[in-house]
């Protein structure tokens, strides 16, 4: 197979995973405390509470999904986030002192894990957007307490893109393009029942 039909395939299979996956994330984004930490109003309460509900979801990620590709992603730890998230909640005088389940899951496949994490690693991307808004709140306007959203700094896009290429890569070698898809929506799923807890 030349490089150029795998290359397509490779597209083909990434722009499906984002239009199956589209209205799950719409969903999530739509949810009152995803808007809160985007809104021009928003108040570092907001802003604790989101970093505590992200907690909860990196530290399923790193215990739950890590260990799958322990063997297959060089630069896994540094994708690792709850620490930061952790410096951040200090930073703010909020301590995180229990977590809470968020991917209810047992005899997960690799590709499913694989989407869900997807879904958590394009959080990054999009952490970068929220730095923007976030930044203008006084009490984080310098470095501190946002090294969260800060993601990987000015290497956020080509992290993004080396995942995006395993992922790729992965699943036109295993053809478990449907699996991955499965494991994301369910992880958007999930995550949106974290955050929409009244």
């Amino acid at each position: 197979m030349n490089t150029n039909s795998t290359s397509t395939i490779a597209s083909n299979f990434l722009t499906d995973l984002k239009t199956q996956t589209s209205d799950s994330h719409k969903k999530l984004e739509e949810l009152p405390v995803s808007m809160s930490i985007m809104s021009p109003n928003m108040k570092i309460e907001d802003y604790t509470y989101y970093l505590s509900l992200m907690h909860d979801v990196h530290n399923d990620t790193e215990g739950l999904v890590f260990p799958f590709f322990s063997d297959l992603m060089d630069d896994l730890e540094q994708r690792r986030k709850k620490h930061l998230i952790e410096n951040d909640l200090l930073f703010l005088n909020s301590n995180k002192t229990n977590s809470e389940k968020v991917f209810q899951t047992k005899g997960i496949s690799v590709p499913f894990a694989l989407g869900i994490l997807y879904v958590v690693e394009g959080s990054t991307l999009g952490g970068r957007f929220i730095l923007k808004n976030v930044s203008k709140l006084p009490e984080l306007s310098g470095e501190k307490g946002v090294s969260y959203f800060n993601g990987y700094g000015d290497k956020t896009g080509s992290f993004w893109k080396s995942f995006l290429n395993f992922l790729a890569e992965y699943e036109q070698e295993h053809n478990c393009g449907e699996e991955i898809i499965e494991g994301a929506i369910f992880a958007f799923d999930n995550i949106y029942k974290h955050f929409d807890r009244r």
